[in-house]
């Protein structure tokens, strides 16, 4: 009777599943057949769960491997544009048959908000938005939003060796999410974030125009620019100013454990990495480790991992005179050019060719949780110890210190959405990432996320404790749509923005008044326009 009634429960559920999909599949592409020219071919780019392609194009741009199970919901359909007016046609359409609609770049949402909701919805994939242009004359590129980070600087390294562009270290994030969100990595404290090298965008809004800085205003322009892109329409494209780089610049890590005094390292990491030469980037990488002195025991292990935009006998003097605990020598060092230290980073072995970024890397997910903190204050001896002591405890917890200063201590907290400029030391990611499935695994480990970040309480950020958007975690607050959805959104958006969020729920509610673009943490709208 098993094996039978287990085929019955599975077509059943066929049944349901193909039942949901259709009263949205048919009369949104009969909308999109209506509006669409037919050189568009819009049919081309649209896939119901029952298209033998759905399965592979909703798995591709999973990232995180705890929302591709037979239990997450699934888009009613997927549509692929290939071309501005297939975006602009399921905008339209959209909005006009009340279906949630899911923007999706890269799929590294750490909460898969991009493409997994609880009410019947439509992703929009813009993978082949990945269109790059990059004039070194002018020093600037346009590049689409379904553009990696990685092609970005494939492209950029194509045309001029001593090029570059501040953002993130993992080459498979997409541009529109990252760049909408903030955008940062190793060159922060030089040249800022991403977004602080943005001069132009284009948008698809809600009335499904196309408008670019000048067409769409001041402040909207202003709140995609780390407000995060999918409150607002549908981001085409950005287009960014370019950063000049040395020929050579430098990388290392050095690693060291409590037994070879991590604590002391640590201590001056935080005196050093957020205000020496802006040229330099430590991050500080924090995580349990088997004890070299008792295989049985756990210790934890301190890496800085760092990025010097110089020559390596330059970075070493300096580190012997500001960080002598760090104990660099030149043989720690990796001289070496720009691309080659992003490759570095993205942790290819050495000799990898840049070709390599062109790699998406598709359906390759893992199970993760990720948090965020930031700190204004340093973390005294007495509470580091404290850290150990509960990071050994948990066990699978690591920490991952981003320095801040330079760069971002110049830059006004108001001048893009993205507010956590000057005032912080250093940004707090919380990370554990598995292999293995089951619901038993992602509660123990998601678990003791939140009791590291629970303990972390005093030591961070207070009134907001603040948060990073492009961290996703919805622990710290979600939206029901319901008479309560701006005191909802006001809950995880002082977060994310602290007093931006303000002017950003205004922007929202001026360009976007019947919250169309919404997911489970986008701004919400003035209570007196729900």
């Amino acid at each position: 009777m098993a094996p039978t009634f287990t085929l019955l429960s599975c077509l059943v559920l066929l049944h349901l599943s193909v039942s949901f999909a259709y009263p949205v599949y048919a009369p949104f592409l009969q909308c999109l057949t209506n509006i669409a020219h037919p050189s568009d071919h819009i049919s081309d780019v649209v896939f119901a769960g029952t298209n033998v392609s759905y399965t592979s194009l909703l798995q591709n741009y999973i990232r995180n491997a705890r929302f591709n199970t037979s239990s997450t919901p699934k888009p009613s359909v997927i549509v692929t544009p290939l071309q501005q007016s297939h975006v602009q046609a399921a905008v339209i359409c959209a909005r006009s048959i009340g279906v949630q609609i899911k923007i999706r770049s890269g799929g590294h949402d750490y909460e898969g908000i991009s493409y997994v909701s609880y009410q019947p919805f439509i992703i929009l994939d813009l993978f082949n938005f990945r269109n790059i242009s990059v004039d070194i004359q002018n020093e600037v590129a346009v590049v689409q939003s379904g553009a990696t980070v990685g092609e970005l600087y494939y492209r950029i390294w194509e045309k001029s060796k001593v090029h570059g562009f501040p953002a993130g270290v993992c080459p498979t994030m997409g541009v529109g999410g990252h760049l909408s969100g903030g955008g940062y990595g190793n060159m922060l404290r030089k040249f800022g974030l991403s977004v602080d090298n943005v001069i132009d965008a284009t948008i698809v809004d809600v009335k499904g125009r196309i408008l670019n800085k000048d067409s769409m205003g001041e402040d909207l322009f202003w709140a995609i620019k780390g407000g995060g892109g999918g409150s607002f329409g549908v981001i085409l494209s950005y287009t960014v100013k370019l950063v000049r780089v040395p020929e050579a610049v430098t990388t290392f890590r050095v690693e060291k454990t409590l037994e070879e005094n991590a604590t002391d390292l640590v201590v001056q990491w935080q005196d050093v990495a957020p205000r020496t030469d802006d040229r330099l980037f430590m991050r500080l990488l924090l995580a349990p480790a088997t004890s070299k002195v008792n295989k049985k025991q756990l210790t934890v292990r301190a890496s800085v991992v760092a990025l010097f935009l110089g020559e390596s006998k330059e970075v070493v003097t300096l580190l012997g005179k500001e960080f002598p605990r760090l104990g660099l020598k030149k043989e720690n060092c990796n001289e070496t050019s720009w691309i080659e230290s992003v490759l570095w980073w993205a942790n290819y072995d050495a000799g990898t060719k840049p070709e390599v970024l062109l790699d998406r890397e598709l359906n390759k997910a893992k199970f993760l949780k990720r948090k965020s903190d930031y700190v204004q204050t340093p973390i005294s001896r007495d509470r580091l110890e404290g850290m150990w002591k509960k990071m050994t405890e948990l066990g699978k917890i690591g920490l991952v210190f981003n320095p801040y200063g330079g760069r971002m201590n110049e830059i006004p907290s108001d001048a893009t959405a993205f507010p956590h400029r000057g005032g912080n030391l250093f940004k707090i990611q919380y990370s554990v990432t598995w292999d293995e499935a089951g619901s038993a695994v992602e509660k123990n480990l998601t678990s003791q996320a939140k009791m590291m970040y629970d303990y972390m309480t005093s030591l961070v950020s207070k009134n907001p404790r603040r948060a990073f958007l492009n961290y996703r975690d919805l622990d710290i607050g979600m939206n029901k749509f319901d008479e309560n959805s701006y005191r909802d959104g006001k809950v995880y958006g002082r977060k994310y923005f602290n007093e931006n969020f303000e002017r950003l729920v205004k922007v929202k509610s001026e360009v976007d008044p019947r919250d169309f673009f919404r997911n489970e943490q986008s701004i919400p709208i003035l209570p007196s326009k729900q």
